[in-house]
């Protein structure tokens, strides 16, 4: 959990990188939240899709923040999560970087965060 809050933290912060775990986590816990309030909201109707939709425009900044800093950890620019924009391939592409490896030296966008 501090990894999600940690995310939260850094809630604007394009620059630095960030651990796998740390993506993971604010990426699997983004989905039970957005999946548990998409149940809500099937019991309320448009109030509940009131909800849904606010938590993910909440969400919306932090999780590209947190992308890029993913993306410098492996070495790639923050442009990488562009790459998202290409419907389903781009995305499976996207999970695939976010799962690699973060480079064990210092890299241009700072010192290894583990």
């Amino acid at each position: 959990m501090n990894f999600y809050v940690d995310a939260w933290k850094k809630f604007a912060t394009f620059s630095g990188r960030s651990r796998r775990k740390e993506f993971w986590m604010f990426l699997l816990i983004n989905v039970a939240i957005n999946y548990a309030l998409s149940l809500i909201a099937g019991k309320l109707g448009s109030a509940g899709q009131i909800i849904t939709s606010v938590f993910s425009l909440a969400i919306l900044v932090p999780s590209i923040a947190v992308g890029i800093r993913r993306m410098h950890d492996i070495g790639k620019s923050g442009k990488w999560v562009l790459i998202n924009l290409i419907p389903l391939i781009g995305t499976i592409w996207f999970l695939i970087l976010g799962a690699k490896d973060g480079e064990v030296n210092s890299n241009q966008w700072g010192a290894s965060p583990k």
